[in-house]
């Protein structure tokens, strides 16, 4: 049972980057066993690649990529609290 403040119940439970974003993305879809994440880079700069199906593709950016720019954030503040950075790429499938 979570303790109220996300941030610390998704950290604690040690998702990594590439994790948090799956799991974020697999919730949004349709097609959850199409969600695939890439990790490229190593050390203090991470870039994820987020690939979903086609008919997936709006709801994983959402209107004026909110659904977007809400998962970059997520992801920064995880990469930061590591002391990391983190990119987020959408690509088409």
């Amino acid at each position: 049972i979570g303790t109220g403040d996300w941030s610390s119940d998704v950290c604690s439970s040690d998702l990594e980057m590439k994790e948090l974003i799956e799991y974020i993305a697999r919730s949004l879809v349709d097609h959850p066993e199409e969600v695939e994440v890439r990790e490229y880079g190593s050390g203090r700069h991470i870039d994820l690649e987020l690939s979903v199906a086609k008919d997936d593709m709006g709801r994983v950016i959402g209107k004026r990529g909110r659904v977007a720019n809400a998962m970059r954030a997520l992801s920064r503040v995880a990469a930061e609290r590591e002391g990391k950075k983190v990119s987020l790429d959408i690509t088409e499938p």
